[in-house]
């Protein structure tokens, strides 16, 4: 665990509940550019990724709320959240019954905050709330490798650009192939997928 990335996100965070998801609660910044900007300064690097970590996404959270709506889809089932950013995902399946819960994210500064998140809602590490699996993370790029202990994987807010959504598209659909449930939250960007898509639930999402 790295102390400097856990206390940067404390640090630059407020515990609020989505609006969409107010049975959960998460480190979450009021506003992208002074946050980024810091996140910046800390790293003395510019050019880095928005801190994607630090906000409730519109697809993350109706993902939260399908799962939530229906613990049954995840309820005694291992589960992946890919790109799961804060871990809002990954803390709703654990809270679901999840048997196993694996958040899947490369930035230091995200798995430092889905830690944090995850103690938040009392669903950190292995052994969480109800007896139910705690959030463990996978800090590693998982995209064109094979899950096998995988059951359901769950992405909200993946399609933001081409080459992550190709990406990871195509490496969802051949999971699917070999038997994964997968389901994607998105608030209609241009490169989300036009066709293999089956709808599940649509929610209106306040966002600022």
């Amino acid at each position: 665990m790295s102390e400097r990335h856990a206390r940067f996100v404390t640090d630059n965070t407020a515990p609020s509940s989505p609006p969409l998801v107010p049975e959960l609660r998460l480190h979450l910044a009021g506003e992208v550019t002074p946050l980024w900007q810091a996140t910046e300064a800390s790293m003395e690097r510019e050019g880095l990724p928005p801190p994607y970590w630090a906000f409730a996404w519109p697809g993350g959270q109706a993902v939260a709320r399908w799962v939530l709506d229906h613990p049954e889809e995840v309820r005694g089932r291992s589960v992946l959240d890919f790109a799961s950013g804060s871990g809002l995902v990954a803390v709703a399946c654990a809270f679901a019954g999840a048997r196993r819960v694996l958040a899947n994210e490369i930035d230091p500064f995200a798995v430092e905050a889905i830690r944090l998140n995850a103690a938040l809602n009392g669903v950190a590490g292995v052994g969480g709330a109800g007896g139910a699996g705690g959030v463990e993370i996978a800090a590693e790029d998982l995209i064109g490798r094979p899950l096998p202990d995988v059951d359901v994987i769950l992405a909200g807010d993946v399609c933001y650009e081409r080459p992550m959504a190709e990406r990871a598209t195509a490496w969802f659909r051949e999971l699917a192939h070999r038997g994964c449930t997968v389901v994607l939250g998105d608030p209609g960007r241009a490169y989300l997928p036009k066709d293999g898509l089956e709808p599940l639930a649509r929610y209106p999402v306040p966002t600022t």
